[in-house]
């Protein structure tokens, strides 16, 4: 694979500039930015149109796969791998369902990140550990488990913003300015969170977010 621009999300600054050493040293690819939350991957893939996007699955504001969600909407030319801790089929589903064309645990990240990419730049997708191709098998089959998926997605992309916002313990003026919204625009979305997911306060949005692993 020829040069290719790459766009690094992850809020580690240390891995970045590791991921980066490894991309620029090894291959005729250039990094064209680095975001350290997912609000920013999105801005920045939305604004430079790198070939490839590399989001850590678990970053504050916007998950990897929230964020990819936005991605594909507003630039579908970008192909996204997911840089994961976490190896669960379900982390699989829900990031190729988003959109990532591949899946890489960053206890590999090296030379199986550099194959990832390769694949996804070629319009392949890739996945890892190689008990994930079991779930390639199942998309391509246009298999859903649908023990995987939950109220979560009724929610709105806005609404989905604001329950990862409220449950990293943002205010809602923190939020309405973060999003360029009212306070009173953000109190609406979180009141449809609560009753699209069945919760009843801040406290179980937070543990709802925890279990999703939306927050750490």
């Amino acid at each position: 694979m020829g040069e290719l621009r790459v766009l690094l999300g992850d809020d580690h600054t240390m891995l970045r500039h590791g991921l980066r050493k490894i991309l620029e040293e090894c291959r005729d690819w250039h990094v064209v930015a680095e975001a350290g939350n997912g609000r920013d991957a999105v801005r920045d893939a939305v604004a430079l149109r790198p070939d490839v996007a590399i989001l850590d699955i678990a970053m504050p504001q916007l998950t990897g796969i929230e964020a990819t969600r936005q991605i594909v909407g507003r630039a579908p030319s970008v192909r996204i791998v997911i840089l994961s801790m976490h190896s669960d089929r379900a982390y699989v589903t829900q990031a190729m369902q988003a959109g990532a064309r591949g899946y890489v645990l960053k206890e590999s990240a090296g030379d199986e990140l550099i194959a990832a990419i390769d694949a996804v730049a070629s319009g392949k997708t890739y996945l890892s550990p190689p008990g994930a191709h079991m779930m390639e098998a199942d998309l391509r089959r246009g298999q859903n488990d649908k023990g995987l998926l939950d109220r979560y997605e009724s929610l709105s992309e806005r609404e989905r913003e604001v329950l990862q916002l409220v449950a990293e313990g943002r205010s809602s003026k923190e939020i309405a300015d973060m999003l360029s919204f009212s306070p009173a625009t953000v109190e609406t979305h979180r009141t449809h969170v609560l009753q699209k997911l069945g919760l009843k306060n801040t406290t179980e949005v937070v543990l709802y977010a925890a279990r999703r692993r939306i927050i750490s």
